[in-house]
């Protein structure tokens, strides 16, 4: 056997054990990403005011589901009280449902993910951030 064909069949062997490597880690990460998408779509934070009597609940994207007032909320004719007791229990119900949704993205994805350090921050780079490594490497790989 000449030595260009051993050297050809020695990197095919190579290069299709990378390529089996890489499609096993795209479908746990696709798997990985139907069970996000599950678990996101089941997710539901509620939060209850401090004297308990407002209890919102939200989903994994902040959006409200659903408001309870107990019967004492009658008790007090403060309607501005009320309307503030309401929208400090739903902020606080929506930042908790972020934090909930953050850790589930993490636990989902690579570390170091730009998705997951663009809704930790809310950084738009973030997003591009690996992908612009990628760009600057392959075009200096070509200069």
């Amino acid at each position: 056997m000449a030595l260009t064909e051993k050297v050809d069949r020695d990197t095919n062997q190579a290069l299709r054990a990378r390529f089996d490597e890489v499609y096993g880690q795209y479908r746990r990460l696709r798997s990985g990403m139907d069970d996000l998408r599950s678990e996101l779509a089941e997710l539901r934070i509620t939060e209850r005011s401090d004297d308990g009597q407002v209890t919102a609940t939200v989903g994994a994207r902040g959006e409200l589901i659903s408001v309870e007032l107990t019967g004492a909320v009658y008790h007090d004719r403060d309607h501005q009280a009320l309307s503030r007791k309401i929208t400090t229990t739903v902020h606080r119900a929506t930042a908790a449902a972020a934090t909930a949704t953050q850790e589930l993205v993490a636990a989902h994805l690579p570390a170091g993910s730009g998705s997951v350090e663009f809704l930790r921050t809310g950084d738009f780079g973030a997003l591009l951030g690996r992908a612009d490594a990628l760009l600057r490497r392959e075009g200096e790989r070509h200069d």
